[in-house]
């Protein structure tokens, strides 16, 4: 499966959500995929689990299988991504953009040298500006949650030219602010995903979540 990194970029830059799956089945992935679509939302990250409880290669599985099925619809790639090993089975599996919670030299020049979209994790200044010196196409600000919107808009004071992806705790009420502060996409989980939604096969919540994001972030 071919990867176009343009259209990845420009769609997360249109669509600004980004929703981040961890723990979920193939089957539970595969309809929250159809669920959130419809509302709206176009790229999904699939998590790696650094603790083994998923197998490596049945998370790399499920990246292949949500390929397959949303391709040209939905772009899919592979979250914590921290050694070269994961990244080269994430690739191999059909991922198209490589999310990670730190900046780790190696794996952001791997993923471009792939020819896929790298978003590293970065907190403080100086991370944010290797991660971009390295090749990052997006810095994601992480975590995010504690110092709020005002440290980002901080940070995109003197680093306007980095593209800011704010993940953790974005939620309907402050999404707005985070907009106002300059980052340009969202890393959302539970915020739309949530997993009593999940175990009772009620996609139509899912459905309606993704898309009061959407709207919101059209307001703002």
């Amino acid at each position: 499966m071919s990867v176009d990194r343009n259209a990845v970029i420009e769609t997360l830059l249109r669509s600004k959500v980004l929703i981040i799956m961890r723990g979920y089945t193939r089957e539970q992935l595969l309809h929250i995929g159809e669920a959130v679509y419809a509302g709206g939302v176009c790229q999904m990250e699939v998590t790696f689990d650094q603790l083994g409880r998923t197998p490596h290669e049945e998370t790399a599985s499920i990246i292949t299988a949500l390929r397959e099925k949303f391709d040209g619809r939905m772009h899919v790639g592979a979250g914590t991504v921290m050694t070269l090993d994961q990244l080269h089975l994430a690739c191999d599996a059909g991922a198209e953009f490589i999310v990670s919670p730190d900046s780790y030299q190696p794996v952001i020049e791997e993923t471009r040298a792939l020819g896929l979209v790298s978003m590293p994790g970065a907190f403080s200044p100086t991370e944010a500006a290797n991660a971009y010196r390295w090749g990052a196409d997006f810095v994601k600000l992480f975590p995010n949650a504690a110092l709020g919107a005002g440290y980002l808009k901080d940070l995109t004071a003197p680093l306007s030219h980095i593209r800011f992806l704010a993940v953790g705790g974005i939620t309907l009420e402050n999404i707005a602010q985070f907009a106002a502060a300059g980052a340009v996409g969202y890393g959302v989980a539970s915020g739309i995903v949530k997993r009593p939604w999940v175990e009772a096969g009620d996609w139509d919540a899912i459905t309606r979540q993704a898309r009061a994001y959407i709207d919101a972030l059209a307001r703002a």
